[in-house]
């Protein structure tokens, strides 16, 4: 089951990526058709969007930040830290970032060369003279001219037409070529990382499903319970705050705050270390925590609910 999900998930996202380079394509490719800006602007087009997919890429996957942010456990500490098992944990780790992340560039690679107007539209101006029959008498750089405005038919003199036609049909050949040939690497390479990962792997078939779907499991009962227990916890912040929480059916009586008190949970906060162990997560906790060493001290104002008032 796990296992489909990442093959939907991963096929999502590779048609999106489709669709979003059709898009992209049709409203704000427009090929400059000049000599030196055609190669730029057709590798920005091909490079940029994959650059900026792998990186969201990396950047929306947990186990990156679970990477990043990870230290030692303490119980490790006292033992002799194994660096071999540690590599090849890390190793493993980035290997299965890095495959997620390479759904979105790749598709997006293969798609825009399967295309081939980013590539007819970068290259053109250094296709091979003899494709097209050159006038001999002319310059190299008008020669780069005339080559670098094929792909703009607008701009190409009507006696090359026929010429222009042939070098961009070759181009487009050598782009599409190009795009299966990625797809073809990249589904082998796929596939033989996964025979060599079974290999080396040292649970078996049904052993490896086991602990797949344990650990899928035990992250969804985590996430949870973590939302459960953040949820009672800042409930009891929010009760000594205002005197009742939401959802409460008989409010007996509520607490108004002070001007102070106001201003004290209001602003910009981080997360902020107390001691070597805890932290305070808001403003609010932390004067509620400020509030429990004062409330001995202090009588707080309480307005009374009268219970005929429908409060």
């Amino acid at each position: 089951k796990r296992d489909m999900l990442v093959v939907i998930a991963n096929a999502v996202i590779a048609i999106l990526t489709i669709g979003g380079q059709q898009l992209f394509s049709f409203f704000t490719f427009s090929c400059p058709c000049h000599v030196g800006q055609n190669l730029i602007y057709g590798l920005a087009f091909l490079g940029v969007p994959a650059l900026i997919l792998l990186v969201v890429g990396y950047a929306l996957n947990n186990q990156t930040w679970r990477l990043v942010t990870g230290k030692r456990s303490p119980l490790e500490e006292t033992a002799t830290p194994n660096r071999l098992l540690q590599c090849k944990l890390v190793c493993f780790v980035l290997c299965s970032i890095t495959g997620r992340a390479l759904v979105a560039p790749v598709t997006w690679l293969a798609v825009t060369l399967i295309n081939g107007s980013y590539y007819v539209c970068a290259v053109s101006e250094y296709v091979s003279e003899h494709y097209y029959g050159a006038n001999p008498n002319i310059t190299a750089s008008e020669r780069r001219r005339i080559l670098a405005a094929f792909p703009c038919s607008q701009l190409v003199p009507p006696e090359l037409t026929r010429a222009r036609d042939e070098v961009i049909l070759l181009l487009r050949y050598q782009s599409q070529v190009a795009g299966w040939l990625l797809i073809a690497v990249v589904v082998i390479t796929v596939f033989l990382s996964y025979c060599l990962a079974s290999c080396f792997s040292p649970l078996s078939f049904l052993h490896f499903r086991y602990w797949s779907n344990y650990v899928h499991n035990e992250q969804e009962l985590f996430d949870e319970a973590t939302d459960q227990h953040s949820r009672l916890f800042a409930m009891q912040h929010v009760r000594k705050f205002f005197g009742f929480v939401p959802g409460s059916e008989n409010v007996k009586e509520i607490r108004i705050p002070s001007l102070r008190e106001w201003q004290a949970i209001s602003g910009l906060a981080f997360l902020k270390r107390v001691d070597e162990e805890h932290y305070d997560y808001s403003l609010l906790h932390d004067w509620a925590l400020k509030e429990s060493s004062f409330s001995t001290c202090f009588q707080k104002p309480f307005l009374t609910v009268c219970d005929s008032c429908g409060m």
